[in-house]
């Protein structure tokens, strides 16, 4: 009986977004196991179908053509609008699922009071999650997220120099862990959906 997916009224589907190493993942497989939904990590399922048709190293996004960018956010819309009972975490998934009412968007950063990102923190995450190189995590999250969002703009936003995924207007609630551990978390957007235990 514990493993019922727990049902939230006008909630089908939770979406988790962040930049890289901001806490997104995290926050995702809490949700879920709180939840007992099931969770998706679009990245991981997207770049392994990726590097090993492809023949792509893990860090070669800017080689990706952009076929394979628009058959994911096609599948992974497929996915927003008909599934329920899941947690799906992709950078992209709350632009994706922007217009669907039943879709609670988050987004995870990692900001100061101020609102200035913290990408030391971001880079450190990496360094002591990933077992990285300084040097590689800067790669990962100042280089990589950089080719990412200029390819997103050209094929989502007209190539409008400003846009980005983690704009707020995509999102019923932002969670920053800079602010907030981990709980805390989870707890916050547990209670904002409505969730009692």
């Amino acid at each position: 009986m514990d493993n019922i997916p727990t049902t939230i009224s006008g909630t089908r589907l939770i979406t988790v977004s962040g930049r890289i190493a901001s806490g997104s993942t995290t926050l995702a497989k809490k949700l879920a196991h709180a939840l007992h939904w099931k969770r998706m990590e679009g990245g991981d399922i997207f770049w392994e179908a990726v590097r090993s048709k492809l023949g792509l190293d893990a860090k070669d996004t800017g080689l990706r053509p952009d076929e394979e960018d628009l058959a994911f956010e096609a599948m992974q819309k497929d996915i927003l609008q008909k599934r329920d009972h899941m947690v799906v975490e992709s950078k992209l998934a709350g632009f994706v699922a922007k217009d669907l009412k039943d879709v609670f968007r988050v987004l995870v950063l990692c900001v100061d009071p101020q609102g200035v990102d913290q990408t030391n923190i971001r880079i450190d995450r990496l360094v002591n999650r990933e077992h990285m190189s300084i040097d590689e995590a800067k790669e990962e999250v100042l280089v990589r997220e950089k080719s990412d969002v200029e390819k997103w703009q050209r094929l989502y936003a007209k190539e409008d120099p400003d846009w980005n995924f983690w704009d707020e207007k995509y999102y019923n609630l932002i969670v920053n862990s800079y602010s907030h551990d981990a709980d805390e978390a989870v707890k916050f957007v547990l209670e904002k959906i409505g969730y009692k235990e």
